[in-house]
């Protein structure tokens, strides 16, 4: 997270603490990784994981969580915190072809933004739609669609868990999990 020997500002303290201590979605799993280390003197990534079971065979999706704060602040970023994420999933074929599909993606980000009220400003990112058609020895395994969403913004406040909590929105949305209502906790799947 930052240079060794090196006490982190008490600011970015406050980010990575307002992280801590959520329930995201059971499918949801999460992971500690290294951070990018040339773009902001202290950074904090996660990967997350959606799979309903622990069968790699219900994969649904991935994604990445980055936090970069620069204490001199960054012109690009328009502030001292940057929010970066990236959420994948495979789409069903049909979906692949649908004109609308970036448009659809992008709202998912947006619409998770406003869902958990995240304070942000100079929001930019791209949709990327993937269609692979295999051939050869992997034509058993047929073509495979998939929807990726990479964005990034500033944050207004060090209250950094209304992003998380969009981030992992966004990336269950993507991988196809219906939506949770208020107050409900999913149980996950016995095998």
């Amino acid at each position: 997270m930052n240079a060794p020997g090196q006490v982190a500002p008490e600011e970015f303290e406050a980010a990575l603490l307002s992280l801590r201590g959520h329930r995201l979605r059971p499918e949801l799993r999460l992971e500690e990784v290294p951070p990018p280390t040339r773009i902001a003197p202290y950074a904090l990534a996660l990967t997350g994981e959606i799979n309903p079971s622990t069968d790699p065979d219900d994969f649904l999706g991935n994604g990445r969580f980055v936090v970069l704060y620069d204490p001199e602040g960054q012109e690009a970023w328009n502030g001292t915190f940057r929010v970066i994420v990236m959420a994948r999933a495979r789409l069903e074929d049909e979906l692949g072809a649908d004109a609308m599909l970036g448009e659809v993606g992008w709202s998912w980000l947006t619409d998770a933004l406003a869902t958990e009220d995240a304070g942000y400003h100079s929001l930019s990112g791209t949709v990327t739609r993937v269609l692979s058609e295999t051939f050869g020895g992997l034509e058993l395994r047929g073509g495979e669609v998939e929807i990726e969403v990479r964005a990034s913004w500033t944050p207004t406040s060090t209250d950094l868990a209304p992003h998380l909590r969009a981030w992992a929105l966004l990336a269950c949305q993507a991988a196809g999990l219906p939506p949770m209502p208020d107050n409900v906790s999913s149980l996950n799947r016995r095998r």
